[in-house]
């Protein structure tokens, strides 16, 4: 594995780098960095070029004062692979906010991706329309991160007890985040300005949901192959989710990993593995 430094619509963006062959693009979600797809990198990048860059405003990568609408994060991942050489990849792989930029990246640029998967999620669309009491009370951060200044005061007082009650409350496996893992993530949202960068990810929700509103209206729908992972203990484990999914793309599989929270590329990297061995196989 190699790091590497790019400049993205005048921002530094980190990402990590291994392999060679067909493009693997690994984007992460919160609270985590590109860091968490080390399990699985070496064993994808035996037959592909793996990259997992840090999304804009974490991590390592600049954490600017805009740009958090979907749209715009995949925009950055289109313009860091083009200018590594690729002008498509042959997998996305994202989790959590990553997954929703992997989304957004497959509606905007379809030539540019030519299979999906999404870890941990159903659409954005969905979540808002399906924002009953025991959806808030599981999700409650997203309406929490919309408010302006008042996240960071308060996280910002105690980072390390804001983000381990995320570690601890959404793992079935706990151990998959070893205790050198959370003092990872705790120094990247410890830096400046990186809690208020991943709170501005959340407060673009409105501007999110209003090109996923435009794109389902007009009946647009992910053409190319998209696999939907989820774990056990997760919250998409409580509803359909595969058929949430056939709503928005036209060639869907998908598995439940078992004995897993939402953090599965950390808690169950093998079974991970599998899914994704099998799926670049796919013929869509």
């Amino acid at each position: 594995m190699e790091t590497g430094v790019a400049k993205v619509d005048g921002l530094r963006m980190h990402y990590r780098r291994a392999g060679s062959g067909p493009l693997v693009v690994l984007l992460h979600g919160w609270p985590q960095t590109g860091y968490c797809w080390r399990k699985i990198t070496d064993e994808l990048a035996r037959t592909h070029t793996v990259v997992a860059p840090d999304l804009r405003g974490y991590g390592l990568t600049d954490k600017p004062q805009s740009g958090y609408g979907k749209r715009r994060m995949a925009a950055d991942i289109s313009e860091l692979i083009h200018g590594l050489g690729f002008d498509r990849a042959a997998a996305v792989i994202g989790h959590d906010r990553g997954a929703r930029v992997a989304h957004r990246w497959g509606l905007d640029r379809p030539q540019e991706v030519e299979r999906l998967a999404l870890l941990d999620i159903i659409p954005t669309r969905e979540m808002l329309a399906r924002m009953d009491l025991l959806l808030a009370s599981s999700h409650w951060h997203w309406l929490f991160h919309l408010q302006p200044d008042l996240p960071e005061r308060l996280a910002g007082r105690d980072v390390r007890g804001y983000l381990e009650y995320f570690y601890e409350r959404w793992t079935y496996n706990r151990h998959g985040l070893e205790p050198e893992t959370v003092d990872t993530y705790v120094r990247a949202f410890s830096r400046p300005g990186a809690l208020r960068a991943g709170f501005d990810d959340y407060r673009a929700l409105e501007e999110d949901r209003a090109l996923d509103d435009a794109d389902f209206a007009a009946g647009r729908r992910l053409e190319m192959p998209v696999l939907a992972l989820w774990g056990s203990e997760g919250f998409p484990a409580r509803l359909p989710a595969l058929d949430i999914w056939r709503e928005y793309a036209k060639d869907v599989m998908g598995a439940q990993i078992p004995d897993c929270g939402h953090f599965i590329a950390e808690e169950r990297p093998g079974e991970v593995l599998a899914h994704v061995r099998k799926f670049l196989e796919h013929q869509g």
